[in-house]
């Protein structure tokens, strides 16, 4: 088995979400930091730190979510990032499809749908 640590990023507004996420996190041995907006995961990425997952909300101020993923693939990042937004509409998860997600999660997220995709990775 790999014993490197998997390593998450949990970007996002609001306060609870960021706790609850990292939690759930923490409870299926992921090692994670949270930041508030987008910008804040683009300068953690500028500063050499990297991670295997990004967990992103698509609603943000400062840099949405949509804005960030683009940016990071931009700065060639290949972590999986997966978008978590309580939006719905086809519409608005295609376009956060569009720049370049892995996976989409509706809110909230779930320890059930979180450990089955850390499976996978």
């Amino acid at each position: 088995m790999d014993s490197h640590q998997l390593t998450a990023l949990v970007v996002g507004d609001d306060r609870m979400l960021r706790i609850i996420h990292g939690k759930m996190l923490n409870s299926v041995g992921v090692k994670n930091q949270v930041v508030q907006n987008g910008k804040e995961a683009i300068h953690l990425h500028l500063s050499a730190q990297t991670f295997d997952l990004i967990l992103i909300d698509m609603d943000m101020p400062i840099m949405n979510g949509i804005q960030a993923i683009k940016e990071l693939r931009s700065l060639g990042i290949c972590s999986i990032i997966v978008g978590v937004s309580a939006r719905c509409m086809e519409s608005h998860i295609q376009e956060f499809m569009e720049a370049r997600l892995d996976d989409y999660f509706e809110k909230p997220l779930n320890i059930a749908k979180l450990t089955s995709f850390i499976h996978k990775i």
